[in-house]
């Protein structure tokens, strides 16, 4: 049998997600010969089936709300209904645009895209499996890992066999489901619990921890709580799972036990939303000499170096936090140290945004954290209702508080539970990363009537040192 030559490029990228199609791009549009090959969704996971696409549907229901609540604006609110195909479509239509994009930046780089499944053969050599059976083999000097995460399916009896919708399926709903039950008290579990809730489904969110978003203060997890139990969405906390019997789109039932006792959660849908497994299986890394962690992340060094010489992974499947602007910054460091750069993941700040309505967004040390790490600090809080932007939108729920550091000016950490809340928490990021004192925020001439101007009441109340 004769072996076929493999094909030379200088960089191969496998997966087309944030870091890696970034990195495809640059490097290409410098002259190296530049190849990706993306298993499924083109642009990765973000603009397909993920970020954008949630937030796409999210707005939707934001919509519906403000169809239900329309008389408190003065507006009459006769014969609308929910046309989920129609909220489908939308959604639809703006991932081809976004798909369309990326094709036209694969043109204007020069970087070849390939569509299949590529793995390891040897160290620097991928074969690609074509759609059409055919095969490619690829060599390269320099690889880059970039294949994404996935929803995680726990290996719960009778689960599987229920056919649960992942965050992928429920983007294609053309029905509002008469009960959605959801499995995870996390982001995309919330996120999704008040868009169906605003369409018409009931909904229940079944969590193992005795409160959601865990990783956050109490103060926080007690907003949310009572955020959804105000817009009707029941909340069974502290209930594990260990039998689930039924088929999703049908009828369901999980048989959990509830702060210590058995019980039976019935509902016609089912949503899993407990976490995300790397993509990592499959890929040949062993015959490229390049290790994973035990929670099957490939093992990377702060310069997200492989233990493989000239190979690096980015983004979800080499543990970074899962989140598209962190893979954005792999590929900076990425692309910085193999022009001579020597940048590394240590250290950065992780912002991140829930997108509830209000949104919840949070940027350095929350008090659990500092806490715990010992660290003293200051702290501010503000009801969002003292923002007066909140007024004119008829929406005051929430607040904003900050952590200044008790031995100087420096600002530990922000977070804002309210309208617009992430983009509040981008300008006091940017102040952090400068190493600004805050009074700097609290001084500052922030237009009025605006989300932003809040900083200056918020850090107005930082106790003096």
């Amino acid at each position: 049998m004769t072996v076929p030559k493999a094909e030379e490029f200088d960089v191969i990228v496998i997966g087309s997600g944030e870091a890696g199609k970034s990195i495809a791009w640059n490097l290409a549009s410098k002259g190296q010969r530049t190849v990706v090959v993306e298993r499924r969704y083109v642009g990765g996971s973000c603009p397909n089936i993920a970020c954008l696409p949630s937030k796409n549907v999210i707005h939707s229901a934001k919509v519906a709300s403000y169809f239900r609540s329309s008389e408190q604006f003065g507006m009459a609110k006769d014969g609308w209904k929910v046309d989920m195909a129609g909220v489908r479509n939308r959604k639809r239509k703006m991932v081809d645009g976004l798909v369309a994009m990326h094709y036209g930046k694969y043109k204007a780089s020069g970087a070849e895209l390939i569509l299949g499944n590529g793995r390891f053969v040897a160290p620097g050599t991928i074969n690609v499996d074509l759609a059409d059976g055919d095969t490619r083999l690829l060599h390269a000097k320099r690889v880059i890992i970039s294949t994404g995460s996935r929803a995680t399916i726990d290996p719960i009896p009778g689960l599987c066999e229920a056919h649960p919708m992942t965050h992928v399926e429920v983007l294609e709903l053309v029905r509002v489901p008469e009960h959605l039950l959801i499995l995870g008290g996390g982001y995309v579990g919330l996120e999704f619990a008040q868009a169906m809730r605003r369409f018409g489904s009931k909904v229940t969110i079944v969590e193992r921890s005795h409160r959601m978003v865990q990783k956050e203060d109490p103060d926080v997890s007690e907003a949310l709580h009572q955020l959804f139990v105000d817009e009707g969405i029941e909340i069974r906390t502290g209930a594990t799972v260990h039998r689930v019997a039924g088929t999703s789109g049908e009828s369901v039932q999980l048989h959990a036990i509830e702060n210590g006792a058995e019980t039976v959660i019935e509902g016609t849908d089912l949503l899993v939303a407990t976490g995300r497994t790397p993509n990592t299986d499959d890929l040949g890394l062993e015959l490229a000499g390049i290790e994973r962690t035990p929670d099957s992340h490939i093992k990377v060094n702060p310069r997200l170096e492989t233990t493989a010489e000239n190979v690096w992974a980015v983004g979800d499947c080499a543990g970074s936090p899962h989140f598209t602007h962190i893979a954005f910054d792999d590929y900076r460091i990425v692309c910085d140290n193999l022009a001579g750069g020597n940048r590394v993941t240590t250290g950065r700040l992780v912002p991140y945004c829930l997108f509830t309505d209000p949104e919840l967004a949070r940027v350095g040390l929350n008090e659990t954290e500092a806490k715990a790490g010992g660290v003293p600090y200051r702290l501010a809080k503000i009801p969002m209702e003292a923002v007066l932007r909140t007024r004119t939108l008829s929406e005051t729920r929430g607040f904003m508080k900050a952590l200044v550091d008790a031995g100087s000016d420096r600002i530990l950490g922000f977070t804002a539970f309210g309208p617009d809340a992430g983009e509040t928490m981008a300008t006091v990021e940017i102040a952090m990363v400068a190493g600004l004192p805050y009074q700097v925020l609290r001084d500052a001439i922030l237009t009025h009537p605006t989300m932003a101007e809040g900083l200056n009441v918020l850090f107005s109340a930082v106790p003096g040192r």
